[in-house]
């Protein structure tokens, strides 16, 4: 590995697009792929091997700061960069009416997917630099009844991305928000339990569409 290798680190790379995402652009960067399950991990370490490229394996949870600066500094310690950044880690809590909001489970939501992005880019900006980029994935759930946890919390982080987006516009690095089609995940199977998963786009097409537009 050289230092012109590219480096993509993928935030929730154990499946679904994460994995996808990994698989996709493995045969051009070094993957750096963290997720809660190592076993999950170790298998897509297997297949990104099969297919002649690598990976570094981490499996941390996001929620916890010191694991992330930890991370962060072991990549500018190897690497000194990150390329892309593609952060599709997410908590999806159960739907529920606002007026019966588990208290427990609004703090897990908000710390995955609101107050862990706010850890992440302090900690990624700098790795990025003005050439690198960002990447996050809008599911725009807020305010549709029943999605009350998710939403809300799915909707801070998205505020978050778009604020940096618009602050480094001229300076860098790229922030993209997209929007993937609905993919047949685990994600998908708690909000829509018994669809069809047949008439869906699988993760690997959904992964090269993203990458292609972005």
């Amino acid at each position: 590995m050289t230092d012109q290798t590219k480096i993509a680190l993928i935030t929730g790379a154990s499946r679904g697009l994460g994995a996808a995402l990994a698989e996709a652009l493995a045969p051009d960067y070094h993957i750096v792929a963290v997720a809660r399950t190592q076993g999950g991990l170790e298998e897509l370490d297997d297949r990104i091997q099969s297919k002649g490229g690598s990976a570094t394996l981490a499996p941390m949870d996001i929620c916890d700061p010191n694991a992330m600066a930890t991370l962060c500094r072991g990549i500018h310690d190897r690497w000194g960069k990150v390329d892309l950044w593609l952060h599709t880690a997410v908590h999806t809590s159960a739907l529920t009416p606002a007026h019966f909001v588990d208290p427990k489970e609004w703090a897990k939501a908000f710390s995955t997917n609101a107050t862990a992005t706010s850890v992440l880019i302090p900690y990624l900006a700098p790795l990025l630099g003005e050439a690198g980029r960002a990447v996050f994935f809008e599911d725009p759930k807020a305010g549709e009844k029943f999605y009350g946890i998710y939403g809300a919390t799915k909707a801070a982080q998205m505020a978050l991305a778009r604020s940096w987006e618009a602050e480094t516009a001229r300076t860098g690095p790229r922030v993209s928000i997209v929007e993937p089609a609905p993919m047949p995940t685990a994600v998908r199977a708690r909000f829509h339990p018994g669809e069809d998963r047949e008439t869906l786009n699988s993760t690997a097409d959904e992964a090269a569409r993203i990458l292609a537009q972005l």
